[in-house]
């Protein structure tokens, strides 16, 4: 991954924290590490935790950024969510996956948050 794109990304997740926090979710871990896996971001609120991945993007050419979280890519996320949870899970939790695409072109910075984006069964 190139300087460019890992700067872009670690915007793009600055971005979608402080999105999340407006919207009355607290960041309760970033970067979560599994191996060479993470979860970008973990958020809670009222007893629901999300795992959120985020696609930032510098431009539309390629398409929408949620739209790079394939099957691949959930499957990994699942794999660290697992993890997440046997760690740090507690009994009242509920848990899902959700996308957030940032797409910044020039000074226009736009946020599109998918909530329960997919299922992954345990």
């Amino acid at each position: 991954m190139t300087n460019h794109n890992q700067r872009l990304g670690l915007l793009g997740e600055q971005i979608a924290a402080r999105w999340l926090r407006r919207k009355g979710w607290r960041i309760v871990y970033r970067r979560f590490r599994n191996g060479r896996r993470d979860i970008d971001l973990v958020a809670e609120r009222d007893a629901l935790i999300a795992f959120v991945e985020v696609k930032a993007r510098s431009g539309a050419a390629f398409g929408d950024p949620v739209e790079a979280v394939n099957f691949q890519k959930q499957r990994e996320l699942a794999k660290s969510a697992h993890v997440w949870i046997d760690r740090h899970g507690r009994a009242e939790e509920s848990y899902r996956f959700d996308v957030v695409g940032v797409l910044i072109e020039g000074e226009r910075v736009s946020v599109k948050h998918v909530e329960d984006a997919f299922q992954i069964a345990r």
